[in-house]
Order: C-alpha cells, then structure tokens, then sequence
C-alpha cells in the first residue's frame, strides 16, 4: 500500500513540473519571438534545455541508484524553481546567454523528474507482471502528456494576461508547493541499488536498451524537427493566430496525445514488441506525406493541420507508449534507474538534433509553408531511420531468448 502511495506522490510531483514545463515553453518561444529574436537564437535557446537534458538523463540514473529516487525528484522540482525564479527576476532584461542558462537548468530538472517517477514503476509493479506494467506506464505516459498539452495552453494564456514575469512567478509557487508535499510523503532511498553502483555502470551490455534507445532518438527527432520551432511559428505569423490560439491548438494536440497514449494497451498488443514498434513507426510516413502534399499543392492550411497532426498523433502516441513500456521491461530490476536514465539521454538527445534542426531547416527554407513543408520532409528521413533500427532490435530480442509478444 505504501508504494502505491509513493508512486502517486512522485506522479503527481510529475504532473505539477508538467504543467509547468509545458507553459515555460511556450512562454519563451511566443515572448522572445515577440521581441524579434530570430528562428535560430530562439532555437538556440532550447539547445542547453536539450543538451542538458541528454548528460542529466545519462548521471541521473547513477544518482537515483546511488541515493535514492526522491533525491532526484527533489533536485529536479529545486532546480525547475530556480529557472522560473531566474526568467522572472530579469524578464525586463532578457539576453540570449541568461535565457540559455535558465532553459540549460530546466532542462536537467526536467529529465531528473521524469527519470524519477518513470523508474517508480518497475518498483511498484509485480515482477513479471507484463500486463499491468504496460497499463501503469501508459497511464502515466498519457496523463502526462495531455498535462503537457494543458501547459502548452496555459503558457500563451498566461502571456497574454499576466505577462511574462508574473507567469513565472506562479509557477515557481506552484513547485515549491509540490516539493514540500513530497518531502513529508516520500520516504527515503526508493529505488537505491543493493549493490554499489560505478560510473562504468551508466552504459548498458543489454543490446535491446541500445538498439531501443537509437531508434528513440530517431523517433523523437523526427517530432521535433517541425513541431518544436516552425509549426507555432506558422501558425502565429502564417497564419495569424494569436499566442492563446496557438498555444490552444497545440495544447489540443498534446491532450488528445497523452489520451491516445494512456489508451494505448487497447489499441496495440498487450505485450508489444519491436515488431509492432517498426510497423507503428512507419505508418508515421502517411500523415507527414498527406500534410506536406497538401500544402504544396496550396490546400487549406488550418484544415490541413488539423487533420493531419490528428492522424500523426495517434500513431505517434501509441509508439511511444510502446516505447516507454518496452525500456522499463527491459530494464533490470536492481539498476531500472541506470537503463531509464541511458534510454531518456538518447530521448533528450533526439530531441535536442530535432530543435536545431528545426530552426535551421525553417529558416533556411523559407519561414512560411515551403519552410514547414521542409522541417515535414527532415522528420519523414527521421522516421525511416527509427523504423530500420527496430530491425536489429527484434533480433536482440529473440537472441535474449523471449518472444515478448502475446496479441
């Protein structure tokens, strides 16, 4: 009963950084564009957010099976805290290497707290119980992302309301609320490793993690190359909408995500493996063609999007939620920590090639259709490259001798 207890504290620790996170990026994208930064400074922008990302994924995991996983998800609420406490004391004097810093020290409080509170659930799971552990994590997987959504929508309108350094003001608040709530409930050292964990730990012998974490790195890539930077953009300059329209729409978006995620175990195999992932990831080709055609040949652009990120978002969804199912079956009970945090470091890092990429291939095209229609035309090679990948990752996994899937 007490882990049940502690997964739900750490969950909704998560939900509360989500929402911020969510609102703390469109607050920064729709703020600084607003002041005329261009599409490169403000991709430059989120490349510390990513790249921190990337090196906090990889130790973070050491950390949490060295100390104990509620250290991390201190840190990470701490640090979340400080960033929007940062944004808020200079919001009248903004600079390029002072918002770099604070989105550099998001981004590890990030992936500390989503490192935390995914590695709590092979904790409090039944070893061996596959079905439930593929529910649980698409429940949290889901739930956070249409929070993310909600943050998306929160960010534009608290912009647009109470302005820019108020809107971090609240949310640091809303944190530290948080922090104190898991400081009485969590009890300490969850997830510490029996034995003594090295620094040679952090790279995993299993082939399926590493297999798993290229194609993830792909995967994600090839969402944010054109989702990140030149979707809002579009629809901001191209298209006219305001930052509450726009924040809206994605959180819209992000919503009916998180809901396809959660729902996922009814909509795949109970027991997904590599096989279904390669089939998911390449059913992404079909909406990012229909998308990209339909704006070359000049169709309604609102229609357009609308309909085509529906379809992307429900077959997007429904792989990453096999995705994150399949990295904390893998993962050894002992070291869950450890395999998380190295699978989510090529997470961050696919993340991370997509923003630039973003950015760069937008401005370059054109910050208009034929730039967006270009970022689509990046993301499609992306999904190519994650669908290979899951190639050799079914051989891995017959050769670990277990034929996961049971439909």
């Amino acid at each position: 009963m007490n882990g049940v207890r502690d997964y739900a504290t750490i969950t909704g620790a998560y939900w509360v950084f989500t929402l911020t996170d969510g609102a703390l990026r469109m607050l920064v994208l729709f703020h600084l564009h607003a002041l005329g930064f261009s599409p490169l400074e403000v991709v430059s922008l989120f490349v510390f957010y990513e790249l921190f990302g990337v090196v906090t994924n990889f130790v973070g995991g050491w950390i949490g099976a060295r100390f104990g996983l509620e250290r991390t998800l201190f840190a990470g609420l701490i640090l979340q805290i400080a960033a929007c406490g940062m944004l808020a004391q200079w919001a009248a004097a903004l600079t390029v290497p002072l918002v770099m810093t604070a989105q550099a020290v998001s981004g590890i409080a990030k992936d500390l707290t989503k490192m935390s509170a995914k590695s709590y659930i092979k904790l409090v799971v039944p070893a061996g119980d596959r079905s439930r552990l593929m529910r649980w994590v698409a429940v949290l997987t889901g739930s956070k992302n249409a929070l993310k959504g909600v943050g998306f929508f929160l960010g534009g309108l608290l912009l647009q309301t109470v302005g820019f350094a108020r809107a971090n003001q609240s949310m640091a608040g809303a944190l530290a609320i948080a922090l104190v709530a898991c400081a009485m409930l969590l009890p300490a050292a969850s997830g510490k490793a029996g034995k003594a964990i090295e620094l040679r730990h952090l790279l995993t012998k299993d082939p399926r993690i590493n297999w798993l974490s290229a194609a993830r790195m792909f995967l994600f890539g090839s969402r944010d190359v054109w989702f990140v930077f030149a979707l809002p953009v579009f629809l901001n300059t191209s298209l006219g909408w305001t930052t509450t329209g726009s924040g809206a729409f994605l959180a819209c978006w992000v919503i009916g995500y998180g809901i396809v995620q959660a729902a996922s175990p009814r909509l795949v195999a109970k027991h997904p493996d590599a096989r279904h992932v390669g089939v998911w990831t390449a059913l992404l080709l079909l909406p990012l063609g229909g998308i990209a055609s339909a704006l070359v040949l000049d169709a309604a652009a609102a229609t357009t999007l609308t309909i085509g990120l529906a379809l992307f978002g429900i077959v997007f969804a429904a792989n990453s939620a096999m995705h994150s199912y399949l990295i904390v079956h893998y993962a050894e009970q002992d070291r869950v920590s450890l395999n998380v945090g190295f699978y989510y470091s090529a997470n961050a890092m696919g993340r991370l090639v997509g923003t630039v990429l973003s950015g760069a291939t937008f401005q370059w095209a054109g910050m208009g259709a034929e730039g967006l229609v270009a970022c689509i035309g990046v993301s499609a090679a992306f999904v190519v490259g994650a669908a290979i990948l899951t190639i050799p990752l079914r051989r891995a996994e017959l050769a670990n001798g277990a034929d996961l899937s049971v439909s």
